[in-house]
């Protein structure tokens, strides 16, 4: 994945290329819109008699469940070629942890004796053992967990959860049929090859939160039941333990949509009835939030997330506020993502171009919401625009990208609340298409029909792709893929060394030496209880300060792990008055 940072010189034809291209596309991109434009133009051209088949028989409640589970069950048809993704970055490796800890009926971990060991990225080790990141993505990953024995189970889940919950969205606003059809956009965009569904980082969880919120918004204004006025306090809830500083952009969208669309339907009377559900379910959620903050960091109102920012200088500071000053010793992996972020941030003052430049650069991030046909939808939809409430969907949709135009990093999770709105805006696009007529009678075959196809058969293309091909089909496709990621093999040996592992008898210890240049690849990582583990990772601090360690674990095998040799390097560690010595 990319993310807006600063870039050097590029080759005049990379330029065209996806995340290079300013659009976002890569070769296959192009090809796919060119095709859809020929379809366009042909289809103009041929004027015909024929009417609009049905295409779409009537509304089923198994509808809802075909979407939910749909994404689960390609993904894991998928297995055997690309299986369960392997943990390997800082933010996997947090939310894990985060998942591991609920796990265990806690919200943090006690500190360990020696926490000089155990520093990661992302991860607080004082005044306790627990990730940075909010609750939401982290209660996915413990269900999963509790239900099938996986983290990433939790990951599955709420695919299906964010696929059914954005049919049920569409619902309130289209017809059941283009409902389910607006489904399958979301399968295809967001599920078996979509990071969304092949790490740990999530961003269907949001995405769930944002089809809560606004799958309720027209069900109130046109029925006031207390039942939605429940689902939207829920779907902000979840956003808020889940993305704390989007949830502002949430909540003024929703905001935006009451003030036109519900203030000449309800009275303050009858608004009173949603009080009490909707204070409930908002005081259970902070008081939750508020407990996180007091078991992680000590205080109510101070989230994991400012602590880490406070101790490390890590996650960066808004563009307009200075770069954070670590408070605490950074090693030097945390020294390289500190000076990494800082660049990222700039040392300069936000300025107006400076806000512009990056919210242009960022217009290539619209390519993982759409895929290349449905640009043709995005032109309709702006001449499809009638009323508030459509134009409620543009002004949403820019509100958030303005907002988080505010952070210097950007991943297309950040803003997955309004991932709902990008495939509504996309099926009355195609509706509009489909209303095209060059005579009295509509087209021979419907515009919006033939968008459909080229996205069904950009998903379809990709998937066997993925499921047929061998390595080096791969290799040779690879870079005309854009935006899609999913995981092979295991490229950076992690599996290897675990394995290895589990055939040493006894508990272990292993001392992880990275060599010089060693850059953002974390090793050093651990379950929620590490006295309890069968493998504990720490830190090479050198023969004196591992000495300590060794005392406090006189009952492991101690092991050095070089994870920088390919592959890496397990040997047995002896330590001497003069270093360590590698036993074979």
């Amino acid at each position: 994945m990319i993310a807006l940072g600063v870039t050097g010189p590029m080759h005049p034809f990379r330029t065209f290329l996806s995340p290079d291209s300013p659009v976002g596309f890569g070769v296959a991109d192009y090809v796919e819109i060119a095709t859809a434009a020929i379809f366009v133009v042909g289809i103009l051209l041929w004027a015909g008699s024929s009417k609009k088949p049905n295409l779409f028989g009537s509304h089923r409640v198994i509808w809802l469940i075909t979407v939910a589970f749909l994404p689960v069950a390609l993904r894991l048809a998928l297995l055997p070629e690309c299986p369960v993704p392997i943990a390997s970055g800082a933010d996997d490796f947090s939310y894990i942890l985060l998942g591991d800890t609920l796990r265990h009926f806690r919200l943090a971990n006690p500190p360990h004796a020696l926490p000089q060991f155990f520093e990661q990225v992302f991860v607080l080790q004082e005044p306790t053992y627990s990730s940075m990141f909010p609750l939401g993505q982290g209660l996915f990953l413990t269900a999963g967990w509790w239900i099938f024995g996986h983290p990433w189970a939790g990951v599955l889940l709420s695919a299906a959860a964010f696929s059914g919950a954005c049919y049920w969205m569409l619902r309130g606003w289209v017809s059941p049929a283009w409902s389910f059809i607006g489904g399958l956009l979301a399968v295809a965009e967001f599920g078996p090859l979509s990071y969304w569904m092949n790490s740990y980082w999530g961003g269907a969880v949001s995405a769930t939160a944002g089809c809560l919120v606004y799958g309720a918004l027209p069900r109130l204004r046109l029925y006031g039941r207390v039942r939605d006025a429940c689902l939207l306090a829920i779907g902000m809830s979840l956003q808020l333990l889940t993305r704390p500083f989007e949830f502002v952009l949430l909540a003024v969208s929703v905001i935006l949509f009451f003030l036109s669309e519900l203030r000449t339907v309800f009275s303050w009377r009858d608004a009173r009835k949603f009080a009490v559900p909707i204070v409930s379910i908002a005081m259970a959620t902070v008081g939750l939030m508020a407990l996180q903050n007091k078991r992680v960091t000590g205080h109510w109102t101070t989230l994991p997330y400012m602590l880490a920012q406070y101790q490390y200088g890590i996650p960066s500071t808004l563009t307009f506020q200075p770069n954070p000053v670590p408070h605490r010793t950074l090693n030097e992996e945390q020294q390289l993502a500190y000076r990494a972020q800082v660049i990222i941030h700039g040392e300069s003052p936000e300025t107006v171009r400076f806000y512009f430049d990056r919210l242009l650069f960022r217009v290539r991030f619209l390519r993982f919401f759409l895929l290349p046909p449905l640009y043709v939808a995005l032109i309709a939809f702006f001449f499809a625009v009638r009323g508030y409430r459509w134009r409620w969907l543009l002004l949403t949709i820019l509100c958030f990208a303005l907002g988080s135009n505010f952070y210097p990093y950007f991943y297309p999770h950040y803003v997955a609340a309004v991932t709902s709105l990008f495939v509504l805006l996309s099926i009355a696009g195609i509706q509009k298409l489909n209303e095209i007529r060059l005579t009295r009678d509509r087209l021979p075959v419907p515009i919006g029909s033939v968008i459909l196809l080229l996205c069904a058969s950009h998903f379809v293309v990709w998937l066997l792709v993925h499921k047929l091909a061998g390595k080096e089909t791969l290799s040779n496709f690879a870079s005309l893929e854009s935006w899609d990621y999913i995981n092979y093999g295991d490229p950076q040996g992690r599996m290897a060394v675990e394995q290895q592992l589990i055939v040493k008898p006894g508990k272990k210890l292993v001392f992880v030496h990275y060599a010089p240049g060693h850059r953002f690849e974390e090793w050093v990582h651990n379950a929620a209880d590490i006295n309890a583990s069968e493998v504990v990772w720490v830190h090479d601090l050198g023969p004196t300060e591992n000495a300590k360690i060794l005392r406090y674990y006189p009952q492991r095998s101690a092991w050095l792990l070089e994870p920088d040799y390919s592959p890496p390097k397990l040997t047995r560690y002896v330590i001497q008055s003069g270093g360590f010595q590698d036993v074979q």
